[in-house]
C-alpha cells in the first residue's frame, strides 16, 4: 500500500496540540521497543527517529522564523500564552517555552494572558517586549477571559499580527466547514480532500441532500432512522466532549436531544470503525495476562505554511482524544522490505509470546519514563501503547501531498469567508468575528491539524 486509506474526521485551525507529546512518546516508545527486542527479538527494522515524528522542532523553527521575519537577527521574547489553570499541568506548553529558550537570541516564556502588560504602548512580559505569542486557546476563550481580566495587551498583539495562530483562522475552524466541502461548492476544492471528507451537515430542522445525493426532507427524522451510520458532534467542541457515535451510543433520542438543545451541532457520516482500528498487545494486570485487544486509532497531521511538520498518533476508544481518556502511540517508519501488515503481525506475535513477568518489567520501564518526563495532561498520566504504529516512507510522501492540498483548501475557505459566501454557515459571536477581522490569516505562519481516521495497512481484516 503506497498511499493510505480513510478520512479526516475534523480539522483544527485554532490551537492544535500534540506536537511535543509525540516527541516524548517517541523517546519512551523507542526505549520500550529496544527492551522488547532484547527479550524477544523481532525481525523488523523500525525507525523511531524520523524528523516528522518530532513535530515540535518544526513548530519551533516556524515560530523563530516568524520572529526573524519581523526583527531580523535581533533577540526577542516569544510568549507561550495559556489559560492560568493549565500552566502547571500541560507539560507540552512548559516544554515549548523551554525549547524556545534554547534557541540563540530567543527567550521563551509561559504565562497566562493577564500577565501581559503595556509599557509605553509596547506589549511586554516581565518588562521585556514581546516579539510573538503562541496562544493556546481559541478566540471564544480569549473573549471570555477578556471580559474577566481586560486583555487589552493580548488584543494589541492580535492587531499587530503577532499572534500564532492568526485569529483570522477562527471563522473557518468549525466542523461545519465540512458541509462546504461536501456540498454544492465541493468542486472548488482538491479532489483528494473532498474524497477524504465524510458527508457533513449542520444539524437543525431542514431539508438537504444525503451522503449519496438523495433528497432528505427532514434531517432530524432521517438522522433518527439512520443513527447507526452517523455521528453527532459540537461544531466547535474539543477533547471529544459532547460527541455521540451511532455504533457506540445506541440511544438516538438522547443524542438528538443533546444536539438540538445545544443548537450548534453537525451530523456526519460515520467512518467504519474497523478501518481506523488496530490490534495492539495489552498487558492486563488484573488477571496477569497478555492479550491482543482492538483499539481505535487516530493520526493527526500537523501542517505549517511550508508544509508538513509531523504527526501525532493516538489510540483508545471512541473518541480517541486524550482529553476523553484516550492515549498516545509511538510511531515508527518501516525500513524492512515487507508490508505494514506483516510487520505489525510480527511485532504483535513477539510481544504476545513474552512471559508476563518480562512484559510487566517493560511496562514498569514505560511508566517510570513517563513520570520522569512529566507525561501528563489535564486528566493525569497519559496512556501509551506498547507497540508502535507502523508507516512506510512512501506513505509519508503521500501524507505530505495531502497536507499541501489541505492547506490550500483552507485558504480557499478563508477567501469564501472574507467574500461573505459563508455568512450563513459561520455562527459565532459578533465580538469574536471582530477579533478575527483584526488579524486575517492569508497563509501566514500557523500550525493547523487534520485528525485522520486513516489506515496504513494494519486495520483488522473484514470477514
Amino acid at each position: 500500500m503506497r498511499s493510505f486509506l480513510g478520512y479526516h474526521s475534523e480539522w483544527n485551525l485554532g490551537s492544535p496540540g500534540g506536537w511535543d507529546y509525540q516527541r516524548v512518546t517517541q523517546i519512551i516508545g523507542k526505549a520500550v521497543w529496544q527492551r522488547i527486542q532484547q527479550i524477544r527479538p523481532v525481525s523488523v527494522d523500525l525507525d523511531f527517529d524520523h524528523p516528522f515524528l518530532f513535530p515540535v522542532y518544526g513548530f519551533v523553527e516556524m515560530l523563530v522564523e516568524a520572529h526573524r521575519s519581523r526583527s531580523g537577527n535581533a533577540p526577542g521574547l516569544i510568549a507561550v500564552v495559556a489559560e492560568e489553570e493549565t500552566l502547571e499541568d500541560v507539560t507540552e506548553n512548559i516544554n515549548l517555552a523551554r525549547h524556545l529558550d534554547r534557541v540563540d537570541g530567543i527567550e521563551g516564556a509561559l504565562l497566562a494572558p493577564q500577565a501581559l502588560e503595556l509599557k509605553n504602548g509596547v506589549v511586554c512580559c516581565r518588562g521585556k517586549a514581546v516579539s510573538l505569542a503562541f496562544v493556546d486557546f481559541n478566540s471564544d476563550v480569549l473573549l471570555s477571559l477578556h471580559r474577566k481580566h481586560d486583555l487589552t495587551p493580548l488584543l494589541q498583539l492580535v492587531r499587530e499580527g503577532r499572534v500564532i495562530n492568526p485569529r483570522g483562522t477562527e471563522p473557518i475552524n468549525g466542523k461545519s466547514m465540512f458541509e462546504v466541502l461536501t456540498g454544492d461548492d465541493s468542486g472548488r476544492f482538491h479532489p483528494e480532500i473532498t474524497r477524504r471528507t465524510p458527508w457533513t451537515r449542520r444539524f437543525y430542522p431542514r431539508s438537504t441532500r444525503g451522503p449519496r445525493g438523495q433528497r432528505i426532507d427532514d434531517l432530524i427524522d432521517w438522522t433518527r432512522e439512520h443513527w447507526i451510520d452517523l455521528v453527532l458532534k459540537p461544531e466547535r467542541g474539543y477533547s471529544g466532549k459532547g460527541v455521540r457515535v451511532g455504533e457506540t451510543h445506541p440511544d438516538a433520542e438522547e443524542a438528538i436531544r443533546l444536539a438540538l438543545a445545544d443548537g450548534s451541532y453537525i451530523v456526519q457520516e460515520k467512518i467504519s470503525l474497523p478501518l481506523w482500528a488496530e490490534e495492539i498487545p495489552t498487558l492486563r494486570r488484573e488477571d496477569e495476562t497478555i492479550r491482543l485487544e482492538r483499539y481505535q486509532t487516530d493520526f493527526r497531521c500537523l501542517i505549517g505554511h511550508q508544509g508538513l511538520l509531523g504527526f501525532l498518533g493516538r489510540y483508545g476508544g471512541v473518541p480517541t482524544n486524550v482529553g476523553s481518556g484516550g492515549g498516545v502511540q509511538p510511531l515508527a517508519v518501516l525500513r524492512s522490505p515487507m508490508s505494514v501488515r506483516d510487520a505489525v503481525e510480527r511485532a504483535n506475535e513477539a510481544v504476545l509470546s513474552m512471559d508476563y513477568g518480562d512484559l510487566e518489567e517493560v511496562l514498569r520501564l514505560q511508566e517510570r519514563m513517563a513520570v520522569e518526563h512529566r507525561f501528563t495532561y489535564l486528566l493525569g498520566p497519559i496512556k501509551i501503547a506498547l507497540r508502535p504504529r507502523i508507516i512506510r516512507p512512501e506513505q509519508i510522501e503521500a501524507l505530505a501531498g495531502y497536507c499541501e492540498a489541505m492547506w490550500l483548501d483552507c485558504l480557499e475557505l478563508e477567501k469564501m469567508w472574507l467574500s461573505g459566501e459563508l455568512d450563513e454557515i459561520i455562527r459565532i459571536e459578533p465580538e469574536e468575528l471582530e477579533i478575527a477581522r483584526m488579524q486575517p490569516w492569508r497563509g501566514q505562519p500557523a500550525i493547523i491539524a487534520s485528525d485522520g481516521l486513516f489506515s496504513f495497512g494494519a486495520h483488522p481484516e473484514m470477514p
